[in-house]
């Protein structure tokens, strides 16, 4: 455990009440009233203690990073600075796009601690929502905002050279987050690491075919390459189902520890890629009160209309500063319609081949990696569980090694319907 000199003490309920209290940032958003609190600590996730402190007179949400992964304990330590770049990013994110990340009341770093918003009923985890069948109609019109704004404003589309590295150099600090991402994501899976698990005996050939394949490496070594190496925008890093937030009419981005200046379509393919997960989940959650059959046109329609509105948003914003302080096309260079709509075009395209490859390489490191997703884990039936997941395998495989030849979404939409069929 860290030491007491640099600040930091994990808090249990009985302590963070007094932290709580001394803290006028936190004490204010509950009156200063103590007696009626309610403290319920609910990290689920792999990293973190998360408590929902609720008062007669407000809420919010208390996030404490720990210096190892929760999941699996002290022997994998962790920086627990991530905080840092998560409260950093939060509040960035937060000002490009206040309506869909939760606002930070207090941050604490000796602490490694973020006090927020919380997000209180009927908001659940778009993962569960998922699982459960619900539709949210406005899911892809606020995620298309959320990453159209977000990886816009951060880039040198908008930003000056000077900005920009500035912002780089900064979180270039959380190196750890994104190493642990490069190994989880792009080296754990194509070999043998005994963090790696999938539904043994079912997938033990597939996970080896994995493993063998050749083309497959050569397309995941290009990927770790543009992760490593892209600074293209302020990107999340994290954008799974689990990372957002959803109510029928509200959608908020939450946990963006992982956040780092990459490659636009690691986010964009972390959300699709899940959405994939979950399309390829649904025949384990069907039973004979309802097949899920339009559920899973509402997914693929959702995949569709995310991609479609992120593009049309993205270039708007992109035509709205076009003379601005943006460095990357410079105004006087790209000055003709005609040369815009190529620059623009030419940018989309390879966008959406990375944000393939990404959404492919995160779909494979949750089925046949460390740590995997409820859509495919809450089906008990191992050998229904494995059929899914094998199609998905499958059909990330197909979309890492041609995702070059997808000229529009509509058609990635329609090589997922094969696969599934």
């Amino acid at each position: 455990m860290a030491s007491a000199d640099d600040g930091f003490r994990p808090l249990d309920e009985k302590s963070l009440i007094e932290y709580i209290k001394a803290t006028p940032s936190l004490s204010s958003k509950l009156g200063n009233h103590f007696d009626d609190l309610q403290v319920k600590e609910v990290g689920d996730g792999n990293l973190n203690f998360v408590y929902i402190v609720v008062g007669g007179s407000g809420s919010f949400v208390i996030k404490q990073a720990l210096p190892y992964i929760r999941c699996i304990g002290e022997s994998w330590p962790m920086a627990k600075e991530r905080a840092y770049f998560e409260a950093t990013a939060l509040n960035e994110h937060g000002r490009l796009c206040p309506g869909h990340v939760p606002e930070v009341y207090h941050f604490d770093r000796a602490m490694c601690l973020i006090g927020m918003r919380y997000l209180e009923p009927p908001h659940i985890i778009l993962r569960k929502g998922l699982i459960a069948g619900h539709e949210y109609p406005l899911l892809a019109e606020h995620m298309s905002e959320y990453m159209a704004r977000t990886l816009f404003f951060t880039s040198l589309l908008y930003r000056t050279t000077t900005e920009h590295k500035r912002e780089v150099a900064e979180f270039c600090g959380n190196v750890e987050l994104c190493r642990l991402t490069e190994q989880v994501v792009f080296s754990d899976p194509y070999k043998v690491s005994q963090y790696n698990h999938w539904t043994s005996p079912y997938l033990d050939h597939d996970a080896e075919a994995v493993r063998e394949d050749n083309a497959l490496k050569l397309e995941v070594a290009e990927l770790k390459s543009m992760f490593c190496e892209r600074a293209q925008a302020l990107v999340h890093g994290d954008l799974h189902t689990g990372s957002v937030m959803v109510t029928h009419d509200s959608t908020q981005v939450i946990d963006p520890e992982f956040a780092f200046y990459g490659p636009m379509g690691f986010d964009i393919g972390a959300f699709l890629g899940n959405l994939i997960l979950a399309f390829f989940a649904q025949d384990g959650h069907a039973n004979q009160s309802n097949d899920r059959k339009t559920y899973k046109e509402w997914i693929l329609r959702s995949i569709e209309d995310t991609w479609n509105l992120f593009e049309k948003k993205f270039t708007a914003l992109w035509d709205e500063h076009r003379d601005g302080s943006g460095e990357a096309y410079l105004s006087e260079i790209y000055n003709n319609p005609e040369l815009q709509q190529l620059v623009k075009q030419t940018f989309m395209k390879g966008l959406l081949q990375d944000t393939l490859g990404f959404g492919a390489a995160k779909m494979i490191r949750r089925i046949v990696g460390v740590a995997h997703v409820e859509d495919f884990e809450s089906i008990t039936d191992a050998g229904v569980r494995a059929d899914c997941e094998r199609r998905a395998l499958n059909c990330a495989k197909m979309l890492l090694k041609k995702r070059r030849e997808f000229q529009a979404i509509n058609e990635v939409v329609s090589a997922i319907q094969q696969i599934h069929s």
